[in-house]
């Protein structure tokens, strides 16, 4: 698998135009399911308003969106498309609208919509999701300063460090720079401490 981006957790931004509000709710999903439970709820919350307008993305190439009574690709279509430039994947985007009483033209739909979801992007924490492998390993105290230089490089992060008797080191590698990392590894403590390489998972390095 390669790697992708996607958000994590959920962000809120709101565009005014002549009066109308747009609100752009985008959030992290893992599958079509969640897709229309998010939806489900925003439409709960918004009950009142005129439009709900979203557009979904997910890993494997499955796509949705929906103007909700827009004007045809005056709406769903740019929020796709927003998601799309921006090469976000396992998200959805809800803007509701609340109509100010003045039309926009479609030409001021596309301009709002495409905002509040730039604007929705903009306020979530994007995440680089990546096939990843835990290392770790526990050295003598005369040999963690080695063993973190070895550690140094693109791709790997520590992800925890425990002071006992000895140190417990856990460092978590892109899938492809684990091995790497082992002989960088054994090479730092002269072969005296055991390397544990852990299974493949989806992590964020």
């Amino acid at each position: 698998m390669s790697s992708y981006r996607t958000i994590e957790g959920t962000s809120v931004a709101e565009v005014v135009e002549k009066k109308s509000r747009f609100i752009a709710q985008l959030a992290h999903v893992d599958d079509e399911d969640a897709a229309l439970a998010f939806l489900k709820s925003v439409r709960t919350e918004h009950a009142q308003a005129r439009h709900n307008v979203y557009a979904y993305v997910l890993r494997g190439g499955r796509v949705r969106y929906s103007d909700d009574g827009e004007p045809p690709q005056t709406s769903g279509l740019p929020t796709y498309e927003t998601l799309a430039h921006a090469e976000l994947v396992d998200v959805i985007c809800v803007t509701t609208r609340y109509f100010g009483g003045t039309l926009l033209g479609t030409g001021g739909l596309v301009r709002a919509y495409t905002q509040a979801c730039q604007e929705a992007i903009a306020a979530a924490h994007v995440a680089v999701v990546s096939v990843c492998r835990d290392v770790s390993l526990s050295v003598p105290y005369d040999l963690y300063q080695a063993v973190l230089r070895a550690s140094e490089g693109p791709g790997v992060t520590v992800a925890s460090t425990d002071f006992a008797e000895c140190v417990h080191l856990a460092f978590r590698a892109l899938g492809e720079e684990a091995e790497g990392l082992k002989a960088r590894l054994v090479e730092a403590t002269r072969g005296r401490c055991p390397i544990d390489v852990g299974p493949v998972y989806e992590g964020v390095v």
